[in-house]
């Protein structure tokens, strides 16, 4: 009779051994699934890596999310600059078609501030998009003010062009984590498309730029070629949030002292914010 109480106790220990150790096996399951899980969203959440620093037509990996390469802003400000003031009264050919015999620009009606509205050429529209949201609809304002009515013109004694012709762009220098000011020295060189009189305007421009986010198309298959063209402007992840007059005395970063003489009227009135 002992014996046998005793075997039943043996067993009994046997099986609360067993269900305490399953037990806690499922408890270590269940964490492990609850890290996993919570691993996963993490991942999901995260920002997908930059590959923005376009240096010799090959992109690089970022590790900082807000990091850019001297290199890739200089590039990002040139194109854009040279996008934005290239107006040729035609459209960017899409075929070998268009190339001899290019589409003409119809343009784009932009609002002023004196409250009409003046047309933009469609490259400047679409270069727009690498400015800021907050910062992009005075800037084209300021830019159908100054965009000739001529550019348009269908009749070749009185169409113009533009172009923007850069001297030099300087070294970025970072204002901030993610931001940079960039100075240019360009000329803005408009003429007549018979005759060739030349119009040129300074454009000395102190820029200020950010590292901004890009999702691609959703849609890249069913898109038109203005929307991909919109789409590709913003895959530097770059953005140009304001514009001033770069003051040219005797260097870019000039002294304080210099930099008011620079502010009492040495430079012109033209992207002040």
């Amino acid at each position: 009779m002992v014996r046998l109480l005793e075997r039943r106790q043996r067993t009994g220990s046997v099986l609360t051994f067993f269900a305490i150790a399953t037990f806690s096996l499922h408890i270590l399951v269940l964490f492990l699934f609850l890290l996993q899980g919570l691993n996963i969203r993490q991942l999901s959440l995260r920002k997908p890596p930059n590959f923005v620093q376009l240096i010799n037509g090959k992109p690089v990996a970022n590790i900082d999310d807000l990091a850019r390469e001297p290199e890739a802003i200089r590039q990002f400000i040139s194109k854009t600059m040279i996008s934005m003031f290239s107006w040729s009264g035609t459209l960017p050919p899409q075929n070998i078609e268009e190339i001899a015999s290019p589409k003409p620009d119809l343009g784009i009606l932009i609002n002023t501030p004196q409250g009409g509205s003046q047309k933009i050429s469609t490259s400047t529209w679409v270069a727009s998009f690498a400015l800021s949201e907050d910062f992009r609809k005075g800037f084209l304002s300021t830019v159908a003010e100054m965009t000739p009515p001529e550019v348009f013109s269908e009749n070749p004694n009185q169409a113009m062009t533009s172009q923007l012709v850069i001297k030099r762009v300087y070294p970025p220098k970072q204002i901030a984590l993610g931001k940079w000011q960039v100075g240019m020295v360009a000329d803005l060189v408009q003429k007549n498309r018979v005759g060739g009189a030349k119009l040129i305007t300074p454009f000395n421009k102190d820029f200020l730029v950010r590292a901004s986010d890009y999702f691609a198309n959703p849609q890249a298959d069913n898109s038109t070629d203005l929307q991909k063209a919109i789409y590709s402007v913003r895959t530097d992840r770059l953005e140009i949030y304001e514009i001033r007059n770069l003051c040219l005395l005797d260097d870019y970063n000039l002294n304080p002292d210099k930099s008011k003489q620079c502010e009492t009227g040495q430079t012109s009135d033209s992207f002040i914010r």
